[in-house]
């Protein structure tokens, strides 16, 4: 926190400096880290007097240890710090670059038809539900059903504190198994789906697309039939040439709405991808360029016989599958961000999950 604090009085000081406001772009930008890190001096302030109230009722219990009721009280104001004291960890992990970014997340179904496009859609809710824990701004930009059940893939806009920084733990394939709800003999299948996630694009930075190299397309968009079903030729597929990136958005009824938002996807890719070729110069494994398929999943979720979730990459584990597909993701983000960091080992022993 010294550190943020630093930060914050360098800024402070820039504000003060006539020309500050010159470079428009660059001071914005100043600004909404300014605003950033005055959020998290704030909480970390409102913890920082829970802990000295909690370590004057911890002194109160060691004068008279036998008063239940105090050491009751001091209890739940520990139990309910904890969370607390979880998230602000987690945003400390955030320094990069792009982590503080809204962010454009991308699911994919994989091998396995009507199976995982059901795992697929089970993901999009299971992160928009997280999302809602979070407090997050989370909407579809472009999704393609299945023939007969669950989606072929779902792009959606996250827009929150640190959501780029957070979801990027959650790129790489997700493998779901279960008794199938579509076998008729009851039979376990394993399901696939892809996570992708690429920070969304601000005029700060500068992403050049240039005419010459994307086609415009213009369809109907798809629906459910009766009242709510797009009657005009509103929605819009971008195909970038050089790169071979397709991008669609049919969320709005306007046409422009549309085209300005499948921009915005194209140039988040882009960015995304620019920073992908980074990453491999440093030799670092790029999750989201694995094929959602056996054998390269980040984590996999386990229905049956038994009930468990396992992070591959961390050791991370819970036997609680019903409150993790219902949107409880944050154990899991943070142990990725500590492991990515370099503050924790691995958890537990060989990667295996004893199904095949």
């Amino acid at each position: 926190m010294e550190t943020k604090a630093r930060r914050l009085e360098e800024i402070q000081a820039f504000e003060a400096d006539p020309d500050f406001w010159t470079d428009n772009r660059k001071a914005q930008q100043i600004q909404k880290e300014k605003a950033q890190i005055g959020n998290t001096l704030g909480e970390y302030r409102k913890l920082r007097g829970k802990v000295e109230d909690a370590g004057a009722l911890l002194e109160l219990v060691e004068e008279d240890p036998s008063d239940k009721s105090m050491l009751s009280e001091l209890s739940s104001a520990v139990q309910e710090m904890q969370p607390q004291v979880d998230e602000l960890e987690t945003r400390t992990l955030l320094s990069g670059e792009n982590d503080a970014r809204n962010c454009f997340l991308n699911i994919n179904s994989g091998a396995g038809g009507t199976e995982s496009q059901d795992w697929a859609e089970m993901l999009l809710r299971m992160y928009r539900r997280w999302c809602d824990k979070k407090g997050f701004a989370n909407d579809i930009v472009d999704i393609s059903t299945g023939e007969e059940a669950g989606i072929k893939s779902a792009t959606v806009l996250v827009k929150g504190p640190m959501a780029y920084g957070l979801l990027r733990a959650e790129v790489g394939v997700h493998r779901l198994v279960r008794i199938s709800p579509y076998d008729s003999n009851k039979r376990r299948h394993t399901s696939f789906a892809s996570v992708f996630v690429s920070p969304e694009v601000d005029d700060d930075v500068e992403i050049e697309v240039k005419d010459a190299d994307i086609r415009v397309d213009v369809f109907r968009s798809g629906g459910s039939g009766g009242q709510g079903v797009n009657t005009t030729d509103s929605a819009v597929r971008i195909t970038h040439f050089p790169s071979g990136l397709v991008v669609v958005c049919q969320n709005e009824r306007s046409q422009i709405k549309n085209k300005s938002t499948a921009m915005k996807v194209l140039k988040a890719r882009l960015y995304e991808r620019y920073l992908e070729e980074e990453r491999a110069k440093q030799a670092l494994v790029e999750a989201g360029k694995k094929a959602a398929e056996w054998g390269s999943q980040i984590r996999s979720y386990v229905l049956h016989p038994y009930q468990m979730v396992k992070d591959h990459r961390t050791g991370e584990v819970t036997s609680q599958t019903d409150d993790v597909l219902n949107g409880s993701l944050d154990a899991f983000i943070r142990t990725y961000l500590l492991f990515d960091k370099g503050m924790i080992e691995r958890k537990g022993g060989a990667d295996a999950d004893g199904i095949d």
